[in-house]
């Protein structure tokens, strides 16, 4: 198998992955996972599309991933491993799919307005 490159993007977070066959190890900005993710909440985002497919351990996995913060960061990885295994072996895609796990969020946040104290909030009002 050679290498698969894919890439998964969340907020404004983009990941860059290559995935090969190795030993299950995933280096996230050339450091290990869990290191990178202190909260185990976003090492279980990362880890999901793996344990699913029951590919833990089978794949090297490099990540390139920039912008955003860690939480978008990990739902960009894990948009990025879960494409790049249906890459590898298409009947991934039917356990996959039904999880979300091959839809791009593409919830942004909302620009602020001029005249405004945020998107949406205003001003105070004074009627005198």
């Amino acid at each position: 198998m050679e290498v698969t490159n894919t890439s998964g993007r969340r907020k404004t977070a983009v990941a860059r992955i290559y995935v090969k066959e190795g030993n299950g190890e995933i280096l996230i900005n050339n450091k290990s996972y869990d290191n990178y993710f202190t909260t185990i909440v976003n090492q279980a985002k990362v880890l999901h599309p793996l344990q699913v497919t029951d590919s833990v351990g089978k794949y090297a996995i490099k990540v390139n991933v920039d912008g955003g913060g860690v939480t978008g960061q990990a739902e960009a990885i894990r948009l990025a491993i879960s494409k790049s295994l249906c890459e590898i072996d298409p009947e991934h895609r039917l356990a996959l799919k039904p999880l979300g796990f091959l839809t791009r969020d593409n919830r942004m946040v909302e620009r602020k307005k001029p005249g405004q104290k945020k998107a949406r909030k205003r001003f105070q009002f004074s009627k005198r």
